[in-house]
């Protein structure tokens, strides 16, 4: 599984290794939002969840912190993509810019690309309320977890596993 901040990469490294790795691919947006940027009901998002971590093999990228959980319990592998904050706002500011009116190919069609005040707080605080609770999830996982703190170290990593 992929987690880190909103604009870290996470859906665009699950999109390159997926394939690589022959793995059916989740993403967490999907089972989250509807069309017109409409919440999936938390019953609803748990059973979609748990339909996918019950296959024998998939690649589920996104946090979701309610549902780490079985992701956990069930993952060989967590790839933790901790980009600087500053980083991961840039390229939200780019995707923004770039794909506004247009749906990310991770999210279900009709939730195109927008300006968000209340997202980009929620990134803008992922240290000090987000990350702290990932961090103290992962903590019983840490002999799965690869930790990444820049794209640099992801470059490395990715060039020791051969993927790309």
């Amino acid at each position: 599984m992929i987690i880190g901040p909103c604009g870290s990469g996470k859906s665009t490294l699950a999109r390159e290794l997926a394939p690589r790795l022959g793995l059916p691919l989740v993403h967490m947006d999907q089972l989250g939002w509807q069309a017109g940027w409409v919440e999936t009901d938390k019953a609803e998002l748990v059973g979609r969840l748990a339909d996918a971590v019950t296959q024998s093999t998939w690649l589920i990228e996104g946090n979701y912190g309610s549902t780490l959980a079985p992701r956990l319990a069930r993952a060989d592998t967590v790839i933790y993509l901790d980009f600087p904050i500053r980083l991961c706002l840039w390229r939200l500011i780019r995707r923004v810019t770039t794909l506004r009116g247009q749906s990310r190919p991770d999210m279900p069609e009709g939730c195109p690309e927008r300006v968000d005040a209340a997202f980009f707080w929620y990134v803008l605080n992922w240290n000090s309320g987000p990350r702290v609770r990932t961090d103290r999830a992962l903590v019983p996982y840490a002999d799965k977890v690869v930790r990444l703190s820049s794209p640099q170290q992801l470059a490395q990593w990715r060039k020791r596993h051969n993927l790309g």
